[in-house]
């Protein structure tokens, strides 16, 4: 099996990405996995189901930003590699209030990158051979596409938020360390993920939560800012193989084609919903429009040509084959998301700042 006799880091592996990266290294790997997470808000321990009692799973709670927590863990597991998926992720919270962002994307990730080398540097040869180090970025520090454009990975740094200007200060890190250090890292930056596991804080499933219980659906302005949406589970076999095959030093944009507006997205939910959870009133008829949020971009679409021709990879979910599962899975697992909001998330907007 792939990963043979590897131990692999995964960082913020609580969260809706990392779960599924952890799902996915347990079920179809012979890899021991690390899950470093510190379980903010976001994480959730009951996304990772089969890791209760696995022999080849140990959480470690811990800060990416705390330096000696990470070096006893370098010490202690002696990894082959590191995925770093360690992130504060919405947008709206990091208008709000950027200082966590600033901690755990920027430092946390200048943090990693220092204690990694030094383990690295203190290795012998073999070890150094297979050291790799993954950084799981986002297309939001390309800025907003207004065109019909893509970005590729050689498109310039544009990031417009709190969030996505933390993300491309990482990714510049992880570069340099790379360039200047020798670290061996490589870096995606990757499309709107969606999928079974997400926090109720993202668009898709805050709107199919919010459906469920009859309430309005808020659409930011007027509806008409595209995304490009990837199935989390081929995002995941993207990142698989970059950590196995990807060039040290390079970058790969993942994507897949599969561009829908604001709009259509929560019109294609209430349109499940109609089919999965019978109503007397279509679910469209919650659509709300309200004021849109500051720096709100209006394009985000990749190229995923260089991961498609060079490592093989291609998205297999059409957009309304993953919608569609991930609808059915929160109505049919509604004591995941339940407990969420019993442990006390509100389902309400934030970083809508007074101009």
């Amino acid at each position: 099996m792939r990963f043979k006799d590897q131990t692999i880091f995964i960082t913020g592996g609580a969260g809706f990405i990392g779960s599924a990266v952890v799902r996915n290294l347990l079920a179809h790997t012979s890899a021991f996995v690390v899950n470093i997470d510190k379980l903010t808000y976001a994480a959730n321990l009951a996304s990772i189901p089969q890791a209760t009692g696995h022999a080849r799973y140990a959480l470690e709670v811990a800060d990416i930003g705390d330096g000696p927590a990470l070096r006893r863990l370098f010490d202690k597991y002696q990894p082959q590699a590191v995925m770093n998926l360690a992130a504060e992720s919405h947008v709206d919270r990091s208008i709000e209030g950027p200082n966590e962002f600033i901690h755990t994307n920027i430092v946390g990730t200048f943090t990693l990158l220092q204690e990694a080398l030094r383990f690295y540097r203190s290795s012998d040869r073999l070890q150094r051979s297979k050291f790799r180090l993954l950084h799981v970025s986002t297309d939001e520090v390309f800025g907003s596409e207004d065109g019909a454009g893509l970005f590729t990975e050689c498109s310039p740094y544009s990031p417009n938020s709190p969030y996505s200007a933390s993300k491309a200060s990482a990714d510049h890190l992880v570069r340099a360390w790379q360039m200047t250090y020798d670290l061996p890292t490589l870096v995606t930056n990757c499309t709107n993920n969606y999928g079974p596991y997400h926090f109720p804080e993202k668009l898709i499933p805050h709107m199919i939560i919010k459906g469920l219980g009859g309430e309005p659906l808020p659409i930011y302005g007027d509806g008409l800012n595209i995304r490009d949406w990837l199935y989390v589970d081929d995002h995941v076999r993207a990142l698989m193989q970059v950590l196995e095959f990807g060039v040290v030093g390079e970058t790969y944009n993942v994507g897949s084609r599969q561009e829908r507006t604001n709009r259509a997205v929560v019109e294609a939910i209430c349109d499940l919903l109609d089919e999965l959870r019978s109503a007397n009133e279509p679910h469209r008829r919650l659509i709300a429009y309200v004021r849109d949020r500051p720096g709100h971009d209006r394009r985000y679409a990749i190229d995923p040509s260089k991961i498609e021709t060079q490592l093989g990879w291609r998205a297999t979910e059409t957009f309304e084959s993953g919608l569609e599962k991930t609808v059915r899975w929160y109505c049919e697992n509604e004591p995941w998301w339940q407990a969420i909001l019993g442990r006390g998330y509100e389902l309400r907007r934030i970083g809508l700042l007074t101009r």
